[in-house]
């Protein structure tokens, strides 16, 4: 049995207003060095003993990747197919840039996600393709570890919603708070999802208040 642990990176800027900021090379914020810390303790304190982390290629999933194999004394790898969508011509545009720009391609992004193709940049069904790919490989390099994958917000629910055996019309019914964690069990054709999106080691740095 392969047991995945499933987490975002921190806190970035563009999270709150909201932009679409796919492959921006984004550092963690104060507040999101301290989400990869408390995310890093309770991977480290919670008794699952990973063997191996694998990080999307994006600066801010390495450095959260990078305090949890501190905390775990394991190594951390990139891999590319974690990386977070493509939004092409839309990268990091605010959500009122994006109306402005093309009403009807914003709305549908939220009506019928699967159906939108971001100008000069990828689907839902090229980012289902993607995470697919990671997590086969996972599955065959680690057929009885425990891993810890380091991926966004787009590409974790794109992974889940394989999970769930879900189609990618539900994308938005899954969500993924910054260093979340999800647990999964895979034996075989058995999944077992025993959470999602779990947040409680983060309630005192929300407590706080620290945004930067």
């Amino acid at each position: 049995m392969t047991k995945i642990l499933l987490t975002r990176h921190g806190h970035v800027d563009g999270i709150h207003p909201e932009r679409f900021r796919g492959r921006e090379p984004l550092d963690l914020t104060v507040r999101g060095r301290a989400d990869a810390a408390a995310v890093a303790r309770r991977i480290a304190d919670g008794g699952w003993r990973p063997s191996k982390i694998y990080t999307s290629p994006m600066g801010r999933c390495v450095e959260t990747g990078a305090a949890i194999a501190k905390a775990c004394g394991i190594a951390a790898e990139i891999c590319d197919d974690l990386n977070d969508i493509d939004y092409g011509a839309w990268q990091f545009k605010t959500y009122e840039d994006a109306r402005k720009d093309n009403p009807a391609l914003l709305a549908a992004w939220f009506a019928t996600p699967h159906l939108v193709r971001f100008p000069n940049g990828e689907s839902l069904q090229d980012l289902a393709a993607r995470s697919a790919n990671a997590l086969r490989f996972v599955l065959a390099r680690h057929p009885k570890d425990t891993i810890v994958l380091v991926g966004h917000d787009s590409v974790n629910r794109a992974l889940l919603l394989q999970f769930l055996d879900l189609p990618l019309s539900a994308y938005r019914r899954v969500a993924q708070d910054p260093c979340c964690l999800n647990e999964i069990d895979i034996d075989g054709e058995k999944i077992c999802i025993l959470r999602i999106n779990e947040t409680h080691h983060l309630d005192a740095i929300a407590a706080d208040g620290q945004t930067r």
